[in-house]
């Protein structure tokens, strides 16, 4: 509160106040101690010699006056030698000036007549008060130093600089500018603002302190706002309206407001477009007038179209520049004439400016002296002008004579005229005699059901030129054929003087030729819908009733309506004759139900019926809210669906919004009220009376929030943020946002009355160490304070947030000596001592959660540095390893790695295993060798033979049946991955899709130089395909004329006719491949990006014409290949109308599924030479030997990902290459795959001791031969152990003595099975050779244990596909499948097999085959050939689950299709369900499909080269030069257009450009 102190007297201080050297405490200390402890806060501050003002308590801002003078001698009355300070015994009072909470400190100044006063507060905030000299405040503003903390009492004007202001709060202290004028850009809003310090620096045309304005103490260079905004310079130039026939040299410019003398300055009048001409100063002038040269003709601007002036802009520049502004008129009289052609004379006279008619020359002029006329008009009175006429409607074709009354036709007696309705045909005027002409046998004809002609007089002598027509005539033609659906309408036209008549025999309306004919009596009304169907006992509900033949006119139907014996009183505004009757509901007595009846000369009744019922309401819930309002209440009760118009009111004044209903339940967000208060809450039907209103809401104080803690929170989000406040029951829903941080609002829980939990969001871009703003939205609204504003007046109030959140790094944690791996023996106690890094967190000990593998870790200790954390129970499992991982909110990291010990015996078991199954193997080949030739032993053999494959076939059985149970919980259990999707971006997925045999990625990878690689991982390898958006390189004296050609062509091409001519022409040409017509269609979707909604129409267009081919030959077989442009077209459309929904429903089950097929690929071993696996599902790729394969786990450092070191689990009968790609993997599993290094690219070494290592390749010189050929090195040949220690780096000498495995020379080289010729056979003993032959048909089993293990991906994926997101599906979808459906019926396709196969060809085997088929046109991984192989499996069951054909397999059927049999029926029911869904939707207007087009035109605006795409279209456009211009000649509308012609214009500026250009760069 600012307080005015008068005629108040301080006992024990004689005398006034001294200057302001007079120390302060000295004057403090004078006061009692009940005075100076009003509050801790309390201080005084001197300011002058004739007031002080100080804080008395946090509220109140006090000024106290005096009228007295202290003497020097007078200060030191002894009060230095007393126990207490001098007191006060007469209390001060006064009265309020300025009232605001939470003052806490003051400092004052005087300026410019002004005093300011500048209020520190308790929130952080300094206010800024401007008083004029009666104190009366001018202005106040408020900024924000540092919110929830207060200004500290001293603050002080900065010695050096008094327009800096210094204040300290708990944390800070701050240099402030007393004023930030800069914010005010022109005069007004400068002075307007009526800030002490800010003015008008008149020559420098700104807003700015007095001493930073140039020599701002001469008059009027500044300028204050004490003397208001009417002291701003303006200026006013004589004359304002300048005559363009005239020859005008110079101008005169009046200078207004505050300017300083202009004299001997350099000035100019600037016109704009680098135009001045000189200026200077008249002198003897009271007022400054300046003269200056006139703007040159020749620079006059263009006058706009339709408009017979241009307005100019003038300012005045001195010493460069511009001061003051202000705008002339240039103006033709000619022009107005040539606008206004309909009324040229009027509105000459009618200008703004002094224009003249010239009657002979019949045109308007500047200068009466360019008349020849003698005789003269002198206003619009006396123009000659058409006088209006009604004239009765004649029917299409009739000839008649129109007569037409003129008025002040003297000036054209006798002048040749012409009648003129708008149309190609003129018609001949006669005089009748001075004032009247007849237009004679005109004839009119229209299309429409009726037609309003304008009627014109045009002078014959002067085509341009019509006789004034201020009000229109008009002639109304009209036809009986048209419009008229039934025989009411036809003869309800009657009313508008159509003489119509109906025809029952041909059941039409036409023209009434026979005068005497009276019209028939009407068939009786039909009523086919009333909407709705039923409405409150009172009445008041607007029925809708559509028919036929309801009434011919609205005087019909007046009281023609009735609901059993209730009348509904038709709306004459509403009512469409004959088809639609709107009526309102009279009031019932009881309930009932009738149908509608319409009582015309016939009566019709209605199918439906119409109930009366009365809605009931019984309670609301919740009874109570905040009063800030957004609380959703449910009113419940009965009938409540019923009628037209439904409001719920609140106190009978206030609606609530927001509103739902069913028949028992009605759902809106309550309004907000500016009290607590109890509030009646009723429903109101159709605007009665309202029920229900005993139904109370009790509006309460709205929830407060006093406190968050903690203010901090990690980068990654997820720490708990605690609310403290009351009142939070109330709030059914809570949600937090922390701005600048770049995520979407978090979801808060209630707990208390007092306690709400949020956890904080995770910091995407940080602003630098500057605290986030927080706010709250409770029930949907925003939280503030009810405390918060500090001014009387709220619309001066901007929302500053209350809290704020401070980001820092995520905490960093590591082991005691920061190792890696870490060894327990089992049974044993564990503590972990994990440090941590300083941080400013101050993070709890319940915040901290650790984990080794899934046990989790007892915290016993937490210290700023270090934790301890025991373990106690037993850590047993069949994982070796496992890893220890800390949490602190959403932040996971993994600082080491736990290894078990334990016995290794299982290498010595696998030896005397394998020596007893070979001893075993060579006694039975001897027997089988030396009795092969008696029939007996022959025998005995053979059954010998099937008893062990029976008991090979029963034990694989087994494994795979193990295998099928237990694979899907371990690669559910492994397949976590916590990295990000790695999608490609739009522009990438476009070129890809577009143009898949021409994306640089997709061919080949760009690898970063080794010796760079490992700084530069992470960094995104750019795709370089050359329609990404970047520079059109064309040579620069090629690049005028080919830009004006592409131009050109652009516009061509966005010409519908053209398009498709264009289309048609290159499709008809023997040698325009199916590629060509490809990339033509892929060219043009690039081309028209930024036009889809016409890309769209034109895609339409060309299927109407492919389904007309279609339909006359086998229409099944449409879109089943893509032959033609428009098939590619329909591929990209989808492709672009479908990324979304692919990246956001589709793409993580897909890349789930991916990495499903690679993890259980790489669970077997894999036979590196020929790609073959142990576990696949395309049977081609199934490796059909039993090979032992054992899984050993590595620890490998590597420094070229992020990460140092990982325990990687690979096979044993893996080739050093196939480890180096797990190893990769596993350390760049969250980099997508293009920035991994090669194998080629890096080492691997094993430290078998301390001192030994080696250097793995898949080829040595340790390398066995067998059969002739060289076998790859494996982990089993080199003997590493499970745990061995490995290193992998980078390398500068890449190992080219290896090209890739895969494409080694079988005859040379093997890795896991040699391969099968007749001259290892012969080599083969016999058995052998049978075995092969038999026994690997066992191993099939193995795709059904893939299968089954990747099942739950596989629905996942396919429920993804076929699902609706948001209960809606995609657009794009929902608008072709009708569209397929709309031309289906126009050309009569009933069959559903046919609809059922165009919409599976256009969305699963255009779109999604190729997408399942080639992830790499989403993600960034690599797609290896085996992967390839099990996604084409998938593929073609996807296709049989869209197909309408029943599949006949049987046992010689391929596994692939056998493979999923059983599935393709549940699927199959499910695509057709989901054919149904989108066939039932409502549909989509064309409207909303243009929107969501344009809409995605826009996100992805700028990605694309467009120019390059026109200029390959072209290069097809300029080799078909003559089959084009043929095609374009032959059309009508083409050629009528004369689009052959522009595109030889194209041709002509390209044809010498294009190719010698493109030869030159």
């Amino acid at each position: 509160m600012l307080v005015d102190f008068d005629n108040a007297k301080l006992l024990g201080i004689s005398g006034a106040l001294a200057s302001e050297k007079t120390d302060l405490k000295s004057i403090v200390g004078s006061f009692p101690p009940t005075f100076r402890n009003i509050q801790t806060s309390t201080h005084l501050l001197i300011f002058g010699n004739q007031w002080i003002s100080g804080i008395l308590d946090s509220h109140v801002f006090t000024k106290v006056f005096f009228s007295f003078q202290l003497q020097p001698e007078q200060l030191d009355c002894g009060a230095a030698h007393l126990q207490h300070p001098l007191s006060i015994l007469q209390p001060i009072k006064a009265r309020p000036m300025f009232t605001s909470p939470g003052l806490t400190s003051v400092a004052v100044s005087s300026v410019n007549n002004y005093t300011v006063v500048f209020l520190g507060t308790a929130n952080g905030r300094l206010l800024k008060i401007n008083f004029n000299s009666f104190m009366d405040v001018m202005s106040r503003e408020s900024i924000t130093i540092a919110y929830g903390e207060p200004v500290h009492p001293i603050m002080q004007f900065d010695p050096s600089d008094s327009s800096y202001l210094y204040l300290m709060t708990s944390h800070q202290i701050a240099r402030v500018k007393v004023a930030a004028c800069d914010q005010y850009t022109i005069c007004t809003d400068c002075l307007a603002a009526a800030d002490a310090y800010c003015g008008w620096c008149t020559l420098e045309t700104r807003c700015s302190l007095q001493h930073e304005c140039a020599n701002s103490d001469e008059p009027y260079y500044w300028i204050s706002t004490s003397g208001g905004v009417q002291q701003c310079p303006s200026m006013t130039i004589i004359p304002s309206e300048i005559n363009m026939e005239k020859e005008n040299t110079a101008m005169i410019i009046q200078m207004n407001g505050s300017i300083p003398s202009l004299s001997g300055m350099k000035m100019s009048c600037d016109y704009g477009n680098n135009i001045e001409t000189v200026a200077k100063v008249l002198s003897q002038s009271l007022n400054q007038y300046v003269y200056c040269n006139f703007l040159p003709r020749e620079k006059y601007p263009a006058f706009p179209s339709n408009q017979d002036h241009v307005i100019v802009q003038t300012s005045v520049k001195v010493n460069g520049k511009n001061i003051v502004w202000a705008n002339f008129t240039i103006y033709d009289c000619k022009r107005t004439g040539n606008i206004y052609p309909k009324t040229a004379c009027i509105s000459c006279f009618s200008a703004k400016w002094k224009c003249h008619w010239c009657t002979r020359k019949y045109t308007c002029v500047s200068n009466a002296t360019e008349c020849e006329d003698s005789i003269q008009m002198t206003n619009s009175t006396d123009c000659p002008q058409i006088v209006p006429a009604s004239v009765a409607p004649v029917s299409t074709g009739t000839s008649q004579d129109i007569a037409i009354t003129l008025m002040n036709a003297a000036f054209i007696k006798d002048s040749p005229l012409e009648c003129h309705f708008e149309t190609d045909r003129i018609f001949e005027a006669r005089w009748v005699n001075a004032s009247a002409v007849q237009c004679s046998n005109v004839q009119l004809h229209t299309s429409d059901k009726s037609h309003l002609f304008p009627v014109n007089l045009r002078l014959k002598e002067k085509p341009g030129q019509f006789i004034d027509s201020p009000q229109m005539m008009i002639v109304e033609i009209y036809n009986c054929a048209t419009g008229s659906a039934d025989c009411s309408q036809c003869h309800g036209r009657e009313d508008l003087g159509h003489q119509c008549i109906w025809s029952d025999s041909s059941s039409s309306c036409r023209l009434n030729t026979e005068v005497l004919q009276i019209p028939g009596p009407c068939p009786p009304p039909e009523i086919r819908k009333i909407e709705p169907l039923n409405g409150p006992l009172e009445g008041g509900t607007l029925v809708t009733i559509r028919g036929r033949n309801l009434g011919r006119r609205f005087s019909d139907i007046v009281n023609a309506v009735i609901i059993g014996n209730v009348k509904c009183i038709p709306l004459q505004e509403r009512y469409i004759v004959s088809e639609e009757i709107v009526c309102w509901t009279g009031e019932a007595i009881a309930e009932f139900s009738d149908v509608v009846t319409v009582n015309l000369s016939k009566e019709g009744k209605s199918r439906e019926r119409y109930s009366y019922v009365l809605p009931v309401v019984k309670f609301i819930s919740p009874s109570a809210g905040p009063k800030a309002g957004g609380t959703k209440i449910t009113i419940t009760g009965s009938n409540l669906s019923v009628g037209s118009e439904l409001r719920v009111l609140v106190n009978g004044t206030k609606e609530c919004t927001d509103l739902s209903r069913t028949d028992t339940t009605i759902t809106c967000t309550m309004p907000s009220v500016e009290f607590t208060a109890t509030a009646s809450v009723c429903v109101q039907f159709e605007n009665k009376s309202c029920i229900g209103d005993n139904n109370n809401f009790s509006y309460e104080k709205n929830p407060s929030i006093m406190d968050i803690n903690p203010k901090k929170s990690q980068i990654s989000g997820g720490r708990i943020i605690t609310v403290e406040g009351n009142g939070f029951l109330m709030a059914q829903n809570v949600s937090m946002v922390v701005h600048t941080v770049g995520k979407e609002q978090t979801n808060c829980k209630v707990h208390s009355d007092t306690v709400i939990t949020c956890p904080s969001p995770a910091a995407s871009n940080l602003t630098g160490s500057k605290p986030a703003s927080v706010d709250f939205y409770i029930n949907g609204r925003l939280y503030t304070d009810d405390h918060h504003f500090p001014f009387d007046h709220y619309e001066e109030a901007v929302h500053i947030s209350k809290f704020h959140l401070e980001y820092y790094p995520d905490p960093q944690f590591f082991t005691a000596k920061k190792e890696k791996w870490i060894k327990h023996h089992p049974g044993e106690p564990l503590t972990l001592v994990i440090h941590k890094e300083p941080d400013n967190l101050g993070l709890e000990s319940n915040e901290y959660e650790v984990k080794i593998g899934l046990i989790s870790c007892e915290i016993q200790i937490v210290s700023d540095k270090v934790i301890h954390c025991s373990v106690n129970e037993s850590l047993s499992t069949s994982e070796r390893q496992l890893p220890v991982t800390i949490q602190v909110g959403k932040f996971n990291q993994t600082i080491a790695m736990l290894h078990l010990g334990g016995s290794e015996t299982a290498i010595t078991v696998s030896i005397v295993v394998c020596s007893i199954l070979l001893l075993l193997s060579v006694v039975a080949l001897f027997v089988f060798c030396t009795k092969s030739r008696r029939a007996e032993r022959y025998w005995q053999k053979t059954l010998l033979q099937m008893e062990e494959m029976e008991s090979q076939i029963r034990e694989e059985i087994r494994k795979g049946f193990a295998e099928l149970q237990t694979d899907m919980t371990d690669l559910t259990k492994e397949l976590n991955r916590s990295q990000g999707i790695p999608f490609l971006d739009y522009k990438y997925f476009v070129t890809r899709t577009f143009f898949p045999k021409c994306s640089s990625l997709y061919e080949e990878r760009y690898i970063l130089p080794s010796q760079h690689l490992s700084s530069q991982m992470g960094s995104q390898v750019q795709e370089t395909h050359p329609l990404l958006l970047g520079e059109w390189k064309i040579p620069e004296n090629c690049r005028p004329n080919m830009e004006e050609g592409i131009a050109l062509f652009s516009t061509l091409l966005n010409n519908k006719h053209f398009l498709i001519v264009f289309v048609h022409a290159l499709e008809q040409q023997k040698d325009f491949a199916v590629r060509d017509r490809c990339n033509l269609a892929s060219l043009l979707t690039i081309a028209l990006h930024g036009k889809l909604e016409y890309y769209t129409s034109i895609m339409k267009d060309l299927l109407v014409d492919l389904i007309d081919a279609s339909a006359s030959k086998n229409p099944k077989l449409m879109l089943r290949r893509t032959e033609s442009v428009v098939e590619k077209m329909l591929t990209n459309w989808m492709s672009i109308c479908m990324y979304s929904f692919l990246r956001e429903t589709v793409g993580e089950p897909f890349f789930l599924l991916l990495c499903a097929i690679k993890q259980q690929i790489n669970k077997g071993s894999i036979d590196a030479i020929t790609g073959k696996a142990r576990y696949t599902l395309n049977e081609e790729w199934l490796l059909r030997e039993n090979i032992e394969a054992k899984p050993r786990n590595l620890n490998v450092s590597f420094q070229g990902c992020g990460m140092d070191s990982l325990s990687v689990r690979v096979m044993d009968t893996d080739t050093l290459s196939q480890v180096k790609e797990k190893i990769l993997e596993a350390f760049c599993k969250n980099i997508p795959y293009s920035q991994w290094p090669r194998v080629e690219d890096v080492d691997l070494e094993w430290f078998a001791t301390s001192t030994d290592s080696y250097i793995l390749r898949d080829l040595d010189d340790t390398s066995v031969m067998e059969d002739g050929r060289k076998k790859l090195n494996t982990l089993a040949h080199y003997k590493i152990p499970d745990g061995a220690s490995l290193a992998m780096s980078l390398t500068d000498n890449k190992d080219t003595t290896l090209s890739r495995v895969k494409d080694l020379d079988t005859e040379k080289y093997f890795h896991l099975v040699l391969p099968t010729d007749e001259l290892n056979e012969n080599k083969r003993s016999h058995r052998q050779s049978h075995r092969k032959k038999v026994l690997p048909e066992i191993y099939l089993t193995r795709l059904l244990s893939t299968k089954g293990t990747l099942q739950k991906f596989l629905d996942d994926l396919f429920k993804a596909i076929l699902s609706f997101r948001d209960e809606k599906p995609p657009v794009a979808i929902k608008y072709f499948f009708d569209f397929l459906e709309e031309q289906a019926e126009k050309r009569g396709i009933s069959d559903p097999d046919t609809l059922h196969i165009w919409k599976t060809n256009s969305l699963p085997l255009r779109f999604w085959v190729n997408i399942l088929k080639n992830p790499q046109f989403v993600f960034d991984i690599d797609k290896t050939d085996h992967i390839d192989a099990c996604l084409s499996v998938i593929a073609q069951a996807f296709i049989d689950a869209c197909s309408i054909s029943d599949l006949q397999l049987g046992k010689d059927s391929p596994t692939n299709k056998l493979l999923y049999a059983k599935e393709i029926p549940e699927y199959r029911k499910i695509v057709q369900k989901y054919y149904k869904q989108i066939r039932d939707m409502p549909p989509l207007s064309e409207q909303e499909m243009n929107a969501h087009l344009a809409e995605e035109s826009r996100k992805y605006r700028n990605e694309f080269n467009t120019n390059v795409a026109m200029t390959e279209i072209y290069k097809y456009a300029k080799r078909y030069r003559n089959q084009i211009v043929s095609a374009l000649d032959s059309n009508p509308t083409t050629r009528r257009t004369q689009l052959q012609h522009k595109f030889e214009q194209v041709i002509a500026l390209m044809e010498d450009n294009i190719y010698e250009c493109c030869s030159e760069a």
